[in-house]
């Protein structure tokens, strides 16, 4: 705007010599004549006279309004309480108040965001700062009460103001208020991706997995996690979903494992190929009681994917029929014949039709590959059995010392 003033100030001086050169040297041998006559009032003169007449009165008018402006001007730096000083005071004390609110200096902070926020006309941030401040000082009232006073200047901004509210109540420990405040919040913006992470978040802390679960398809939907995390969170709400509901408080065993089938038939066809999954569900399955179904389970599993975790499971289980679970598990060695798992639960399904020679050669041959603490205490427990009392006492001592070696000290030096 400068350069465009400049510009047509220069061409309008120019427009002006122009003029003069063209027309200056007639009129000057003219001076012409003006007359202004109203009523009783008469004005005569020259026209170069009239001309410079309003030549003076427009630079009295133009020193007129230059000199207002001045006076307002310096009557607002004079002024402590002009707008001019305002702005200014709430300038210094915002960035003074988030300065000491960084740095930890919560009285401070509060004073100085309380002072920016009375005298702003936007002043959501500096009650959310000072909120939190008083909140840092075990002021929770106070906190409360800036809370409430940003709602009624900029009630605009409810759903801000009542996710600060909830990161309050959480460092308060004040886990159901915040639970409350978080659910009003999803029953006003059912799809806000920032509503869903913090209840998210609050139910994986709580351990409420039936509600995580019900807030999984929300999270999927609104796209507030990726992928992996989404997923990961997906397993650990079904694995937590399957655990509570096989440990229902004050019911008899039929009713919690009709409790845990309809968990595990309420889970997405994608999760029951989860290894994780399946062998939670299949261990309480067993610890119910009902382990032919865990047994039939984990065989079409292992079927289809072959995986370690649910082979060891697999030999804890007792079928219907045990020569068909041997069966099926000798039919794996052949593709893995050093896996020391299967090995371990070749030698229990041995033990369980008892086939001991059978079993202490599968458990002797799991050895070979891994010496693991269960399977030197299966094998111990077997020779214990056939009267191998020696050696026995000899994998009870390696199986201790594989799970921690201070359980096995040395042995004591023999007496003289």
């Amino acid at each position: 705007m400068k350069r465009l003033s400049w510009l047509l100030l220069i061409l309008a001086l120019v427009a002006g010599v122009a003029s003069l050169m063209l027309f200056g040297l007639p009129l000057a041998e003219h001076k012409g004549y003006v007359l202004i006559a109203f009523q009783g009032f008469r004005y005569e003169s020259s026209l170069w006279a009239f001309v410079g007449l309003l030549l003076v009165l427009g630079l009295l008018i133009y020193l007129a309004r230059l000199s207002v402006r001045l006076l307002v001007t310096s009557g607002g730096l004079l002024n402590p309480w002009s707008r001019l000083h305002s702005r200014r005071r709430v300038r210094l004390a915002s960035e003074q108040g988030f300065l000491d609110l960084a740095e930890g200096r919560w009285a401070r902070a509060l004073r100085h965001l309380k002072q920016a926020a009375h005298s702003s006309p936007q002043p959501l941030s500096y009650y959310l700062g000072a909120a939190q401040a008083a909140n840092q000082l075990g002021h929770y009232e106070d906190s409360d009460s800036l809370l409430e006073q940003a709602l009624n200047r900029q009630p605009q901004a409810e759903l801000a103001i009542a996710l600060q509210h909830a990161e309050l109540q959480l460092a308060r420990g004040q886990t159901a208020d915040a639970l409350e405040t978080l659910q009003v919040m999803r029953a006003h913006h059912p799809h806000h991706h920032l509503v869903l992470r913090q209840l998210q978040q609050l139910y994986l802390q709580a351990g409420d997995w039936s509600a995580l679960v019900g807030l999984l398809p929300d999270l999927r939907k609104e796209k507030a996690l990726g992928n992996a995390e989404l997923s990961e969170l997906e397993r650990q709400a079904w694995r937590g979903r399957l655990l509570q509901a096989g440990r229902q408080l004050n019911a008899d065993v039929p009713a919690t494992l009709a409790v845990l089938q309809q968990a595990w038939q309420a889970m997405p066809t994608a999760q029951h190929r989860e290894p994780e999954l399946l062998a939670v569900y299949a261990e309480q399955l067993r610890v119910l009681g009902a382990e032919a179904e865990a047994e039939e389970l984990l065989r079409h599993a292992l079927k289809q994917h072959y995986d370690v975790t649910l082979v060891r499971l697999y030999g804890l289980l007792h079928g219907r029929d045990v020569s068909l679970q041997l069966q099926t598990a000798e039919g794996w060695l052949k593709q893995h014949p050093e896996d020391a798992g299967l090995l371990l639960t070749l030698a229990r399904l041995c033990l369980h039709s008892q086939l001991w020679g059978k079993a202490k050669d599968y458990l002797e041959s799991s050895l070979t590959f891994q010496r693991h603490p269960e399977t030197c205490t299966e094998l111990a427990r077997l020779l214990a059995q056939l009267g191998e009392v020696e050696r026995s006492n000899g994998l009870y001592q390696e199986a201790l010392r594989l799970l921690d070696p201070r359980l096995c000290p040395p042995a004591l030096p023999a007496a003289t």
